[in-house]
């Protein structure tokens, strides 16, 4: 899914600034499933502001910048819901983790085992930070979402845990740094 109808999505829920729009992506309700950062978000909100499917008032504040606010138009809502109505593209995933351990066989001894060790801690920690909230008044789509996000991090993460010796045995049987003979 492009940005420009994440953002209208984000907006759908409720005014925002460019932002708390990106606080959705790292720590909000879409954290774990997309990604966007301000060089995408600010673009993609004023070309959505071009369109006329967002308005944007400014707010004084003190002692800073003016706080742009962003709402979702009538046309924009027909805009994000036409948007959802086309079939999904394939997900993609994307992990420098996993990148790091596809090649484990070139890092020094014991640093692909840390870094197994450290990601099943990130996705406990992570899978704790979907089931903190009580999310039922968010309705059940979001509901339905934050489930599968616990799915997927749960089976991530029991697959780890169920494998780090795999990967540990193999790192014990590699005579050394291979990137360095």
């Amino acid at each position: 899914m492009d940005v420009r109808t994440v953002c209208l999505g984000v907006l759908n829920l409720g005014d925002a600034s460019g932002y708390e729009i990106r606080k959705t992506f790292e720590d909000g309700p879409f954290h774990y499933f997309t990604d966007a950062g301000f060089g995408s978000i600010y673009p993609s909100l004023s070309r959505l502001l071009d369109e006329g499917l967002v308005e944007r008032t400014e707010h004084t504040q003190e002692k800073r910048p003016d706080k742009k606010v962003y709402s979702i138009t009538a046309k924009g809502r027909q805009a994000l819901a036409e948007a959802l109505a086309r079939p999904p593209g394939d997900d993609k995933y994307r992990s420098d983790f996993l990148v790091s351990l596809f090649f484990a066989h070139l890092l020094p001894p014991g640093q692909a085992g840390e870094a197994v060790e450290q990601r099943i801690e990130w996705y406990r920690g992570r899978l704790d930070h979907l089931k903190c909230c009580d999310r039922t008044s968010w309705g059940p789509g979001p509901v339905f979402v934050n489930g599968f996000g616990q799915a997927v991090y749960g089976a991530a993460l029991e697959f780890l845990e169920n494998n780090l010796d795999q990967l540990l045995e193999s790192d014990a049987r590699t005579p050394g740094n291979r990137a360095a003979e």
